[in-house]
Protein backbone atom coordinates (compact mmCIF):
# COMPACT_ATOMS: atom_id res chain seq x y z
CA UNK A 1 0.00 0.00 0.00
CA UNK A 2 1.09 3.50 -0.73
CA UNK A 3 2.68 5.85 1.88
CA UNK A 4 0.47 8.81 3.25
CA UNK A 5 1.89 12.10 2.20
CA UNK A 6 0.40 15.39 3.40
CA UNK A 7 -0.83 18.58 1.19
CA UNK A 8 -0.75 21.25 3.05
CA UNK A 9 -2.49 24.34 1.35
CA UNK A 10 -3.45 27.74 3.19
CA UNK A 11 -2.32 25.90 6.30
CA UNK A 12 -4.62 23.12 6.10
CA UNK A 13 -2.20 19.59 7.11
CA UNK A 14 -4.39 16.93 4.53
CA UNK A 15 -3.60 13.70 4.72
CA UNK A 16 -3.66 11.28 1.30
CA UNK A 17 -2.41 8.51 -0.58
CA UNK A 18 -1.98 7.49 -4.28
CA UNK A 19 -2.29 4.10 -5.32
CA UNK A 20 -2.41 2.88 -8.93
CA UNK A 21 -2.04 4.64 -12.55
CA UNK A 22 -4.53 3.23 -13.87
CA UNK A 23 -6.92 5.46 -16.61
CA UNK A 24 -10.29 4.86 -14.05
CA UNK A 25 -9.69 7.25 -11.34
CA UNK A 26 -11.48 7.14 -7.83
CA UNK A 27 -11.22 9.61 -4.61
CA UNK A 28 -12.36 7.84 -1.68
CA UNK A 29 -12.73 9.21 1.98
CA UNK A 30 -13.40 7.35 4.51
CA UNK A 31 -15.80 7.77 7.38
CA UNK A 32 -15.39 9.97 10.57
CA UNK A 33 -13.54 8.97 13.49
CA UNK A 34 -11.75 5.91 11.99
CA UNK A 35 -8.23 5.36 12.95
CA UNK A 36 -5.58 4.12 10.43
CA UNK A 37 -6.44 3.33 6.79
CA UNK A 38 -9.84 2.42 6.84
CA UNK A 39 -10.50 2.01 3.20
CA UNK A 40 -6.91 0.68 2.65
CA UNK A 41 -7.35 -2.97 1.43
CA UNK A 42 -10.49 -1.64 -0.70
CA UNK A 43 -8.25 0.89 -2.90
CA UNK A 44 -5.13 -1.70 -2.64
CA UNK A 45 -7.33 -4.41 -4.34
CA UNK A 46 -8.40 -1.18 -6.80
CA UNK A 47 -5.34 -0.24 -7.56
CA UNK A 48 -3.24 -3.45 -7.99
CA UNK A 49 -5.96 -6.38 -9.08
CA UNK A 50 -8.17 -3.68 -11.22
CA UNK A 51 -6.10 -1.34 -12.70
CA UNK A 52 -7.69 2.12 -10.95
CA UNK A 53 -6.15 5.55 -10.13
CA UNK A 54 -7.20 5.37 -6.61
CA UNK A 55 -6.74 8.59 -4.13
CA UNK A 56 -7.83 8.35 -0.13
CA UNK A 57 -8.30 11.62 1.39
CA UNK A 58 -8.37 11.68 5.30
CA UNK A 59 -9.85 14.88 5.07
CA UNK A 60 -12.74 15.42 8.41
CA UNK A 61 -16.04 15.01 6.16
CA UNK A 62 -17.71 17.10 9.42
CA UNK A 63 -15.11 20.14 8.66
CA UNK A 64 -16.35 23.16 7.38
CA UNK A 65 -13.26 23.54 4.49
CA UNK A 66 -14.32 19.87 3.72
CA UNK A 67 -15.28 20.42 0.43
CA UNK A 68 -12.26 23.06 -0.65
CA UNK A 69 -9.52 20.54 1.06
CA UNK A 70 -10.53 17.67 -1.02
CA UNK A 71 -10.59 19.49 -3.99
CA UNK A 72 -7.32 20.71 -3.39
CA UNK A 73 -5.98 17.51 -2.94
CA UNK A 74 -7.92 16.71 -6.49
CA UNK A 75 -6.45 19.55 -8.24
CA UNK A 76 -2.26 18.84 -6.36
CA UNK A 77 -2.78 15.49 -7.72
CA UNK A 78 -4.27 16.48 -10.92
CA UNK A 79 -7.32 14.67 -11.60
CA UNK A 80 -9.36 16.54 -13.84
CA UNK A 81 -12.32 14.16 -13.68
CA UNK A 82 -12.72 11.59 -11.38
CA UNK A 83 -15.19 9.63 -9.25
CA UNK A 84 -15.92 10.78 -5.82
CA UNK A 85 -17.04 8.14 -2.90
CA UNK A 86 -16.67 7.98 0.60
CA UNK A 87 -18.02 5.49 3.43
CA UNK A 88 -20.56 7.22 6.13
CA UNK A 89 -20.22 10.58 6.51
CA UNK A 90 -17.46 10.51 3.31
CA UNK A 91 -20.07 9.53 1.38
CA UNK A 92 -22.03 12.83 2.57
CA UNK A 93 -18.81 14.65 2.11
CA UNK A 94 -18.85 13.40 -1.34
CA UNK A 95 -22.80 13.91 -2.05
CA UNK A 96 -21.87 17.26 -1.34
CA UNK A 97 -18.97 17.88 -3.85
CA UNK A 98 -21.15 16.19 -6.15
CA UNK A 99 -24.04 18.60 -5.59
CA UNK A 100 -21.37 21.47 -6.21
CA UNK A 101 -18.88 20.21 -8.57
CA UNK A 102 -20.82 17.43 -10.73
CA UNK A 103 -18.82 18.89 -13.82
CA UNK A 104 -15.59 17.75 -12.44
CA UNK A 105 -17.26 14.16 -11.61
CA UNK A 106 -17.38 10.79 -13.61
CA UNK A 107 -19.92 9.70 -10.97
CA UNK A 108 -20.53 8.98 -7.01
CA UNK A 109 -19.63 5.87 -4.87
CA UNK A 110 -21.61 5.75 -1.35
CA UNK A 111 -20.56 3.15 1.19
CA UNK A 112 -23.42 3.25 3.62
CA UNK A 113 -25.74 6.20 3.09
CA UNK A 114 -26.41 8.76 5.78
CA UNK A 115 -29.96 9.86 6.22
CA UNK A 116 -29.12 13.68 5.67
CA UNK A 117 -30.89 16.38 3.36
CA UNK A 118 -28.15 16.37 1.09
CA UNK A 119 -29.59 15.74 -2.68
CA UNK A 120 -27.58 14.01 -5.59
CA UNK A 121 -26.68 16.04 -8.47
CA UNK A 122 -27.95 16.01 -11.49
CA UNK A 123 -27.01 13.75 -14.71
CA UNK A 124 -24.06 11.49 -12.79
CA UNK A 125 -24.14 8.15 -12.23
CA UNK A 126 -24.46 6.30 -8.56
CA UNK A 127 -23.54 3.24 -6.70
CA UNK A 128 -24.58 2.98 -3.46
CA UNK A 129 -23.78 -0.08 -1.67
CA UNK A 130 -25.31 -0.79 1.69
CA UNK A 131 -24.29 -3.46 4.31
CA UNK A 132 -27.40 -5.60 4.88
CA UNK A 133 -27.32 -5.72 8.57
CA UNK A 134 -26.05 -1.92 8.74
CA UNK A 135 -27.87 0.28 11.87
CA UNK A 136 -25.40 3.36 11.77
CA UNK A 137 -26.29 3.97 7.66
CA UNK A 138 -29.38 1.19 7.53
CA UNK A 139 -29.89 -0.33 3.78
CA UNK A 140 -33.52 1.59 4.07
CA UNK A 141 -31.05 5.33 3.97
CA UNK A 142 -29.49 3.79 0.68
CA UNK A 143 -32.84 2.50 -1.07
CA UNK A 144 -34.60 5.80 -0.15
CA UNK A 145 -32.07 7.81 -1.89
CA UNK A 146 -31.59 5.39 -4.73
CA UNK A 147 -35.32 6.08 -5.21
CA UNK A 148 -34.60 9.60 -6.27
CA UNK A 149 -32.87 8.97 -9.24
CA UNK A 150 -33.54 5.23 -9.95
CA UNK A 151 -32.88 5.62 -14.03
CA UNK A 152 -28.92 6.33 -12.86
CA UNK A 153 -28.43 5.07 -9.54
CA UNK A 154 -27.83 1.84 -8.31
CA UNK A 155 -28.32 -0.17 -5.04
CA UNK A 156 -25.86 -3.47 -3.80
CA UNK A 157 -26.28 -5.11 -0.46
CA UNK A 158 -23.49 -7.26 1.10
CA UNK A 159 -25.86 -9.71 2.74
CA UNK A 160 -24.73 -10.05 6.55
CA UNK A 161 -22.44 -7.17 6.61
CA UNK A 162 -22.86 -4.54 9.04
CA UNK A 163 -21.52 -0.58 8.97
CA UNK A 164 -17.58 -1.50 9.43
CA UNK A 165 -17.99 -3.33 5.45
CA UNK A 166 -15.87 -1.68 3.74
CA UNK A 167 -13.34 -3.08 6.46
CA UNK A 168 -14.28 -6.22 7.38
CA UNK A 169 -15.63 -7.25 3.44
CA UNK A 170 -13.01 -5.02 1.85
CA UNK A 171 -12.23 -7.64 -1.31
CA UNK A 172 -16.03 -8.38 -1.81
CA UNK A 173 -16.51 -4.31 -1.16
CA UNK A 174 -14.05 -3.70 -3.88
CA UNK A 175 -15.36 -5.99 -6.44
CA UNK A 176 -18.54 -4.57 -6.55
CA UNK A 177 -16.75 -1.42 -7.38
CA UNK A 178 -14.71 -3.04 -9.99
CA UNK A 179 -17.77 -4.45 -11.62
CA UNK A 180 -19.62 -1.42 -12.07
CA UNK A 181 -17.13 0.94 -12.52
CA UNK A 182 -14.93 -1.17 -14.96
CA UNK A 183 -17.47 0.30 -17.75
CA UNK A 184 -16.80 4.01 -17.09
Amino acid sequence: MSDTQIFDPEGRAIPFAVEGDGPVSLVLIPERGLDGNPLGVVSHYLAEEAGFHIVRIGVDPAAPDAVASTLAVVDHVGLERTWIGGHGAGGTLARRIAAAHSDRLNGLLLLGVEDVDVALAPVIPVLIIQGADDDVTPPSSGESLQATAPERASVKTLPGAGHLFPMMEPVETAVIIEEYLDWD
